[in-house]
């Protein structure tokens, strides 16, 4: 099927087919610092059954009373809209934004990587972890807890190259997203 037709939604252009196809998104919500909050987005999510694939929440205020939720989901452009609108009707929410299609973004997470090894293994694990930068902020003669910051991709690469080498446990943050250059949400 030829993907030369295209349509346009909120100004963006789409190959036919990119509509019909599940797409990562970082959204982007600006919302009353309040209890309850977080569980009516999240239920929001759950009730029409979308899945969210990274969570993250904090205030950003000065006086504490904003938060800002940072949420990767995947859907078609019409679900991702349809997650957009329903978010920004939610109450508490001030402001929501798909960051993925505002344009260039930042997306970065952190995570804490366990890695039990000895003897050859063990040696590795340490050449794989300076090559990505990752920093080692426990070690014992058994193992390591690296700690590693960058976009999901590198994350997962690292990791997958941890499996073979000792994988003991893994802990992540979640994305923290911004718009690049001077526009704000």
């Amino acid at each position: 099927m030829s993907q030369s037709v295209t349509a346009s939604r909120n100004g963006m252009r789409f190959a036919q087919g990119d509509m019909e196809t599940n797409q990562r998104a970082v959204i982007s919500a600006l919302v009353d610092n309040e209890s309850g909050v977080l569980a009516r987005v999240v239920g929001l999510f759950s009730g029409r059954g979308y899945n969210i694939e990274s969570l993250t929440v904090a205030p950003v205020s000065d006086n504490g009373s904003m938060s800002r939720i940072n949420i990767v989901t995947s859907g078609t452009v019409a679900i991702l809209e349809q997650i957009c609108a329903q978010l920004d009707r939610l109450v508490p929410v001030c402001r929501v934004v798909n960051l993925t299609e505002c344009g260039p973004h930042i997306a970065r997470e952190m995570a804490l990587i366990k890695v039990v090894s000895a003897g050859e293994a063990r040696t590795e694990a340490l050449r794989i972890a300076q090559a990505f930068r990752a920093r080692a902020v426990d070690t014992t003669a058994r193992s390591f807890v690296f700690e590693l910051t960058g976009a999901t991709d590198k994350i997962d690469s690292f990791i997958e190259l941890m499996a073979p080498l000792g994988l003991a446990e893994v802990s992540r943050t979640g994305v923290a997203a911004l718009i690049r250059g001077p526009q704000t949400i």
